[in-house]
């Protein structure tokens, strides 16, 4: 397969012969239905030159067939990979796309607009750097958009993009832009949103979507994509800062009888050897670092660090590594490794905000599991208090959460667990609750406080 040769706009083709090391930055979209979000990200990808030539074809094809009369194809088709997408015209499913600029490298969450699916939004924005939400220019903000925004300011996402889109349609009128930009900075402000990006774009044109657009003289911002090429990503130097967490997966020891081509001194060694595997959440661990584990509240030296089956002296988030420790402890899967006096506080009963994702509804008394990090611990809903109003973006009495409510709880747990606030730690701070029958999950939560 080729990369398709079309033309590049000359502030890309001068930015793909940077010669630093692109930075990794993730970011999500959403936006409501129709509001042209799936051709926004195929504009996105087409003009970053992230689409082959071959899947260009088959799209040139397909908008062809279809009757397509706005262009040469119709940019959704490259977003859109479910048959049920394509004949409804919705995005269901949340889609991961990566691609790169020569100043980053970039994974997409392509979440769904449709109220329906508000619930995948939730996944594609929780590890986002920043989200994209679209609007219609000649609609405004609705409550879709109220909504998404709310998801955003819940999970704390660092940046957050108003792509006011289809501002061709408005005869790129600079007052039509004006009066939604001003809502929705209105909106943000009621939400606690800090960093909040304003700009008009339109997705099907390609206007200040890679390049700025001759047709707003009027806005003097950046295009998207230089945006997203320059927002700061997730500082990992502040995460090395953060106490070190390591939520253990499993506990590595010889399994049966050793390979025979072993020499004698390597096959001592591996009978002796224990460790605990895991990913790192945050922090950074040294050979000689001192360490506590939770739940046992032991502390111990680490004596070895494998990354990748290489030894090493130190590791940082957000590497997947094993630990060997100085003393033999008990330690087993959902076991947390902290940084010597730094265990967080541990909670048999904590305050929630849930984001409610199954069918069935969620009401005081229920039994659930609640996952957190690699423990899963029985609990229940000791109390539902409030469930958010999305028009009045207050929150009222409520009994029970229905699907895409976010409501306010207080869960009640049959074990103790290490829980840190959601707004200090977005690694420890978020949970999931879980059906304990079939295992479905019931709810993704965030911890208050």
């Amino acid at each position: 397969m080729s990369l398709d040769t079309q033309s590049v706009s000359p502030r890309f083709a001068r930015e793909a012969t940077a010669s630093e090391q692109p930075t990794l930055f993730r970011f999500a979209t959403a936006g409501s239905v129709d509001d042209g979000k799936s051709t926004l990200v195929g504009r996105l990808l087409h003009d970053s030159k992230a689409i082959l030539a071959d899947q260009l074809e088959q799209v040139a094809r397909t908008s062809a067939d279809r009757g397509f009369a706005h262009g040469e194809f119709d940019f959704a088709l490259l977003t859109d990979g479910l048959r049920a997408e394509r004949e409804q015209g919705i995005t269901i499913d949340v889609a991961y796309r990566y691609f790169a600029t020569g100043a980053r490298s970039f994974i997409l969450a392509d979440c769904p607009g449709h109220v329906q699916y508000t619930r995948n939004m939730v996944t594609g924005a929780t590890t986002a750097d920043a989200v994209v939400v679209l609007v219609d220019a000649r609609k405004g903000v609705v409550e879709q958009t109220r909504r998404h925004l709310a998801v955003v300011a819940l999970l704390r996402v660092p940046h957050v993009i108003l792509a006011v889109n289809k501002i061709d349609l408005t005869g790129f009128d600079a007052d039509a832009f004006a009066a939604v930009a001003a809502d929705a900075r209105a909106v943000s402000a009621e939400l606690g949103i800090e960093d909040l990006h304003v700009l008009p774009v339109s997705a099907l044109e390609g206007d200040n979507i890679v390049d700025r657009s001759a047709r707003t003289p009027w806005y003097d911002g950046p295009a998207l994509l230089e945006l997203l090429e320059t927002l700061p990503a997730a500082d990992e130097a502040e995460r090395r800062l953060e106490p070190l967490r390591l939520p253990v997966q499993l506990v590595l020891r010889p399994q049966g009888g050793l390979a025979p081509d072993l020499d004698a001194d390597t096959a001592e060694s591996l009978r002796d050897y224990r460790a605990v595997a895991g990913r790192i959440s945050s922090g950074v661990v040294r050979v000689g670092d001192r360490v506590e584990i939770f739940p046992s509240g032991l502390s111990t030296q680490v004596t070895g660090i494998r990354s990748a089956g290489v030894e090493v002296d130190e590791a940082t988030a957000p590497e997947s590594v094993s630990l060997e420790f100085a003393d033999d402890l008990d330690v087993a899967r959902g076991a947390l490794v902290v940084a010597a006096g730094s265990l967080p506080e541990v909670r048999r009963e904590f305050d929630a905000e849930l984001f409610q994702l199954d069918a069935r509804t969620l009401t005081p008394g229920i039994r659930v599991l609640v996952k957190h990090g690699t423990a899963t611990v029985q609990a229940i809903v000791a109390q539902i208090e409030s469930r958010y109003d999305l028009d009045t973006l207050t929150h009222e009495p409520a009994r029970e959460l229905q699907t895409n409510d976010i409501g306010r709880v207080r869960l009640r747990l049959a074990a103790d667990l290490p829980l840190e606030p959601y707004r200090t730690s977005r690694h420890e701070g978020s949970f999931l609750v879980i059906h304990p029958s079939d295992g479905a999950t019931l709810a993704a939560g965030i911890v208050r406080g």
